[in-house]
């Protein structure tokens, strides 16, 4: 495989220099009012039916006129914006001897008056063939708000008490910024999102089955989170900042600049989050004998109070050189700190519900996180069917976890049981990509290679007090190391005829890993490696009925590697009964997906779906009745089929009301073995609703919620109902160059996590409330030239990598 980056490459000149031109064809599209008056200075967009790719874009002249050349015949829709108007998707067929197309007319936006400026309309989210695009900004109540409480109120988005997410009910996704990896899974990954700040994020995709181009992990799809990037002449940008106040306080801050000159073009993202917060659980275990009667309860309540900071930036620059090529670099950055104080009483019972015994908990815990990263990408366009861009990512994550518990029995004069645990951990990653796409007559072809480097070292000291000095507890202490390559090759074809557009792609992905636990004095040294290979094929075919409706079908094969951290056998101590273990065994899982959607306008969206999965990852839950611990770990169970139906609409009921939701039905069924064979199936239903209300002199307004009935993604556990209603008002001030937003979260505080949990003879009841009824009063202000033109940045190529990293103990 060290020898494939090079062949590519000279297979990918060699193509280039043996490809041939078409015969020069053109297409004009006229844009006027509906009083047949032309629009100058509105931007059309050519874009693909099957996955909404850009073809072309362009800019009408003084006449109305924008002129396309060399776009291959076919069928395919138009997105046209223009200030003051109506911003509208219009099918169009484009034919080789095509000179002139109908004039397409748009419609003033509401409340648009004369010698009256407004900007053009921004939808909460639009439904395309194939993504759902959540616009951020257009949400009033993600004001203050941090971008995990964003993407929970995204269509088809849910989150669990750990911080796991799943899309349209199926867990697994892969979560990506910028196109770029995102570090941690779990609660760790939590922690990063309730970090940043959701003013610094743009738009959301929700993207269920991605094409051969994207790395095949991720049996859900792919999360993208594109943060703001300035894309106009001169120098310009925003600011803004917020305070929220629930139990406790909250504040988020964002800068924006972007500088643009001659064949430069700089910027920067900066975002600084500091909140405090607290975290109130609740859990009941019950402990049975074999017989099935009660044998004992154990009642933990746990009360934690946290703060901490996030600082994010990300920065760089695009160097223009010439019409055909693009450079650029940037750079990204992390800074996380996190302290937790907690207090827990573990409380005994007998079968009658008498106590027996109390152990009092103090715990202190702290993150801290730093992250750096540079990337570096080049576009080169041959001509306009040939393009070849690259890209290089270097990355490296700096982690350091420290925890104390200090146990003490309920009992005058009693001793203190002291543990205590240092958990620093380094990842490194290089990365590094190519993709080359050609157009042959009727036919798109995209190929490409992708090759990375992983490396983890995890240290795990453990300590116990005993007679006032710390002693090292070599049976929980871990060294552990890590490397892995990962290398693909892929393959994509795109042809449109007549009504249809087809698309079939190929994938191949190897994998290879080699991972050493380092052993002590009473650990012994222990290795494993693993190498495997896979097949990843992508299908979508697109049936365009008239100009409004439209069905696709897409098939897919996809894999999840486990987390590295999840690999690490190590012990991670929760509580003193309460532990947390890797899996050295652990199996990626292969998962294939079928959908079946059709598309009216981009007013209704609806899709029927089924998938099954291979060697399912779950989180395992298994008990120790002799100590009364419970350890949480994961591994490969069985097998997971999921039935889905989904349905999506958008609509504007008046002038002042537009409204989106999304509302998904599931049937899961989970077989597995653990200590006998196992079966779970549950019907889920999410829905989701946002309302925008446009009032008069510049103010706004929202009303939003979400509802997740009882659902279950591992095989043990089961979740109740839960789900939360906001709502916000805005106001446009300084020109419209300021903005005030006022929102209030979760108005009836009935976010609770709560739910059930088996055991192998013991039950566990829990109920989980954080600080998410909260009310933030924001004030951003935007300065600079109006938008005139984008900036193409790469997304880069290192994005599965960093979304395996995993808990950072």
């Amino acid at each position: 495989m060290t020898q494939t980056p090079l062949f590519f490459i000279v297979f990918l000149i060699s193509i280039c220099s043996a490809a041939q031109k078409n015969n020069s064809h053109q297409t004009s599209i006229l844009v006027k009012t509906n009083q047949q008056i032309p629009i100058p200075g509105a931007t059309v967009a050519v874009l693909n039916i099957g996955d909404s790719s850009l073809v072309s874009a362009g800019i009408t002249d003084t006449s109305g006129l924008v002129v396309f050349r060399d776009i291959i015949t076919g069928n395919y829709f138009c997105r046209i914006t223009a200030v003051n108007y109506e911003t509208i998707y219009t099918s169009i067929h484009i034919q080789s001897d095509q000179s002139f197309s109908k004039p397409i007319l748009l419609q003033p936006a509401p409340g648009v008056l004369k010698d009256v400026t407004v900007t053009a309309k921004k939808y909460f989210v639009r439904f395309l063939p194939d993504k759902t695009v959540v616009n951020v900004e257009a949400g009033i109540t993600n004001t203050g708000a941090t971008v995990m409480e964003a993407l929970e109120k995204s269509p088809g988005i849910t989150i669990d008490k750990d911080g796991n997410i799943s899309l349209k009910g199926r867990a697994g996704v892969r979560v990506l910024i910028d196109g770029k990896p995102v570090q941690l899974a779990g609660v760790d990954l939590q922690n990063l999102l309730t970090g940043m700040s959701a003013s610094s994020v743009e738009e959301i995709e929700l993207i269920d089955n991605p094409p051969a181009k994207y790395d095949a992990a991720g049996n859900a799809g792919i999360i993208n989170i594109k943060t703001k990037k300035s894309k106009q002449k001169g120098f310009n940008g925003s600011i803004s900042t917020a305070y929220g106040q629930g139990r406790y306080s909250k504040n988020n801050n964002n800068l924006l600049l972007n500088y643009r000159s001659g064949s430069f073009n700089y910027f920067l993202n900066y975002s600084l989050n500091m909140s405090k917060g607290f975290t109130d659980l609740y859990a009941l275990r019950t402990y049975f004998k074999q017989d099935g009667s009660i044998d004992a309860l154990l009642e933990q309540p746990y009360y934690t109070k946290g703060s901490g900071y996030t600082h994010t930036l990300r920065a760089g620059m695009d160097y223009f050189m010439n019409q055909k090529t693009t450079v650029g670099f940037s750079i990204n950055g992390l800074d996380l700190s996190r302290d937790y104080k907690g207090l827990s009483t573990a409380k005994w019972l007998n079968a009658s519900g008498i106590p027996d015994s109390m152990i009092n908990t103090d715990s202190h815990n702290t993150n801290r996180w730093q992250h750096g990263g540079i990337n570096i990408n080049g576009t080169h366009k041959f001509n306009d069917k040939q393009e070849l861009t690259g890209d290089i990512d270097c990355l490296v994550y700096e982690m350091h976890s420290n925890q104390l518990f200090e146990n003490k029995l309920a009992t005058p004069g009693s001793n203190t049981d002291a543990s205590k645990g240092l958990l620093p951990s380094a990842i490194h990653i290089f990365s590094a990509k190519a993709d080359y796409t050609q157009q042959l007559n009727s036919v798109k072809w995209e190929s490409g290679w992708k090759s990375s480097h992983v490396t983890t070292d995890n240290l795990a000291r453990y300590y116990y007090l005993e007679n006032n000095d710390w002693k090292d507890d070599a049976g929980k202490s871990n060294h552990f190391l890590y490397s892995e390559n990962i290398h693909a090759l892929y393959s994509n074809v795109e042809t449109k005829k007549g009504k249809w557009n087809l698309q079939a792609g190929l994938r191949y992905e190897y994998t290879g890993y080699h991972a050493k636990q380092l052993g002590n004095a009473v650990v012994k040294d222990s290795s494993f490696n693993r190498n495997y290979q896979g097949i990843f094929p992508t299908t979508f075919i697109t049936f365009q009925a008239d100009t409004v409706n439209s069905f696709t079908l897409t098939a897919g094969r996809r894999i999840d590697r486990p987390a590295f951290q999840s690999l690490n056998p190590f012990v991670y101590i929760i509580n003193k009964y309460t532990l947390q273990q890797g899996n050295p065994y652990f199996r990626p899982q292969y998962t294939w997906n079928i959908e079946l959607t059709h598309l009216y306008k981009e007013f209704l969206s609806t899709s029927i779906h089924y998938n099954i999965t291979k060697d399912y990852m779950s989180q395992i839950f298994l008990s120790d009745t002799s100590s009364g611990t419970i350890v949480y770990t994961e591994g490969n169970v069985g097998r997971f089929q999921y039935f889905g139906l989904s349905i999506s609409l958008q609509a504007s009921p008046a002038s002042w009301w537009s409204l989106s939701g999304q509302a998904d039905l599931t049937h899961k069924k989970i077989q597995g073995y653990l200590w006998n064979n196992y079966t779970a199936s549950i019907n889920q239903f999410t829905v989701s609703l946002n309302n925008q209300f446009k009032l008069k002199k510049g103010w706004t307004g929202e009303l939003t919620g979400f509802y997740i009935s009882k659902n279950q993604n591992d095989l043990q556990e089961v979740l109740d109902p839960t789900g939360q209603v906001s709502a916000g008002i805005a106001k446009q001030v300084l020109k419209n160059k300021g903005t005030f937003k006022l929102a209030f979260r979760d108005i009836f505080y009935t976010q609770a996590m709560q739910g059930l949990t088996h055991f192998q003879f013991v039950n566990e009841y829990f109920k989980l409330q954080r600080d998410t009824r909260v009310c933030t009063l924001s004030f951003t202000y935007r300065f600079g030239k109006t938008m005139k033109q984008a900036v193409k940045r790469s997304t880069g190529g290192a994005e599965d990598e960093i979304n395996r990293v995993g808990n950072s103990n």
